[in-house]
């Protein structure tokens, strides 16, 4: 039998310890900074993609979309609101006009009357809704024109806690499809504005919105699929706008989502929710 050197075996050991250590350690690292270590690699090899705004894009997209849409709905959120649309609307009964011959053979007064409705009061009903999002931390909330154009309604935002709030219109855009809204409180959880001017097709966003003025907060996530486009809109009672230069995306904008922020994967608002194409299949729009 051959003898083994003791401290060769036991510098074999150590240097293979040494070396599950290392490995380990390396590892660990990964995993921990595996974002880091893939843009200090991957920014050589998108170096053709351009400035560094779209160089980013790329990054960003390619590291992991779920993550980052996961992150961003988490964080934007608490800053979306549903916005509802209450008004005082006539109240009707139903009630039997008396038959000038009378009813001699004693059979109910529905087979001789006629039936007539008449107004008994008002009552306050739901009749709409939409979304916004606030852009300041005191209150100030973006919305739609259309959202909010009666303005013999009254206005109030529901945030993502259920709480609801007494909204004031201050200002309805005549040419764009814009509103502002102000409800009274500190300390809201607010989106910050991107630029419109910087995005790409292709790039990746998500909507979130009051889906069908019932579906809070619903998110729908796709991607730029034009830009500059030209649109006329209209909505049920005949109304008709043509808004320019807006951003055309398939990611889902349903009715009720009006307002709402189109997001890109940081989290700032691009565009607002303005309208979708009816018969089609994801083709909604956007004001930059």
């Amino acid at each position: 039998f051959m003898k083994i050197d003791k401290n060769i075996f036991s510098s074999i050991i150590a240097g293979a310890l040494g070396s599950f250590v290392v490995i380990l350690v390396l590892v660990i690292l990964a995993t921990n900074f595996r974002s880091q270590i893939y843009k200090y690699f991957a920014s050589d090899y998108v170096e053709s993609v351009g400035d560094e705004n779209g160089k980013n894009i790329v990054i960003d997209s390619v590291l992991s979309q779920e993550s980052f849409v996961v992150s961003t709905v988490k964080k934007a959120t608490p800053a979306v609101v549903s916005v509802v649309v209450t008004k005082e609307i006539p109240k009707y009964e139903t009630f039997f006009e008396q038959s000038p011959f009378g009813n001699f053979f004693n059979i109910p007064d529905i087979f001789f009357n006629t039936p007539q409705q008449r107004q008994n009061g008002t009552e306050k009903k739901e009749i709409g809704g939409g979304t916004g999002f606030f852009v300041t931390n005191d209150g100030m909330i973006v919305t739609n024109k259309h959202v909010v154009d009666d303005e013999n309604a009254e206005y109030s935002i529901l945030d993502n806690n259920g709480k609801s709030y007494k909204a004031k219109v201050l200002a309805r855009d005549s040419v764009l499809d814009i509103a502002i809204l102000k409800v009274e409180g500190r300390d809201f959880e607010y989106l910050e504005l991107g630029d419109s001017d910087d995005i790409l097709v292709g790039q990746s966003v998500i909507a979130i919105g009051n889906a069908l003025a019932e579906f809070q907060n619903s998110v729908s996530v796709g991607v730029i699929s034009g830009l500059a486009r030209s649109i006329t809109a209209g909505d049920s009672f005949g109304k008709s706008e043509l808004l320019e230069h807006v951003i055309q995306t398939d990611a889902a904008i349903n009715p009720g989502n009006s307002g709402g922020p189109l997001l890109d994967l940081r989290g700032k608002v691009i565009g607002v929710n303005v309208a979708v194409a009816q018969g089609s299949e994801n083709i909604g729009f956007s004001l930059p």
